[in-house]
């Protein structure tokens, strides 16, 4: 079921407001609820909006900003640092994927790939090889 719209919102508040109906006559009125209009009601008087709240359900991220931050920061003064230790530094409560995944969200690697390429020997081919003089041994 869709939202209803703030104009919507307005008129049956505005209506109950003036006197013209009970909860009741609103909603038939309006061709909502009655437990539309008691929620209306309720929105308006415990946070004194009326707009869709629809926007604030579900569940809250775990990785808060300012976590993230913290996070950003303890890569950047140890860069070798690994997600157990991340974990453990930090005390969060979740797996070793879910903080891998955070950051890959954030663009940041654990993959030091340039420097792992530069310190690795290169795998030689057929033709290297035979360039250095050796032969297949069988």
């Amino acid at each position: 079921m869709k939202t209803l719209s703030l104009d919507l919102r307005e008129r049956i508040l505005a209506s109950y407001d003036a006197g013209r109906g009970t909860r009741q006559d609103m909603a038939d009125r309006y061709d909502v609820s009655l437990g539309m209009v008691k929620k209306l009601l309720s929105q308006r008087k415990r946070i004194g909006d009326i707009a869709s709240r629809y926007h604030v359900c579900g569940r809250k991220p775990y990785f808060t900003h300012e976590l993230r931050l913290q996070i950003k920061e303890l890569i950047r003064q140890r860069k070798d640092i690994t997600l157990e230790e991340i974990r453990e530094t930090l005390n969060l409560n979740c797996s070793l994927p879910a903080i891998h995944y955070v950051l890959q969200d954030m663009n940041l690697s654990f993959k030091k790939n340039a420097a792992r390429q530069r310190a690795r020997a290169r795998r030689r081919g057929k033709s290297q090889s035979r360039m250095d003089g050796r032969t297949k041994s069988a």
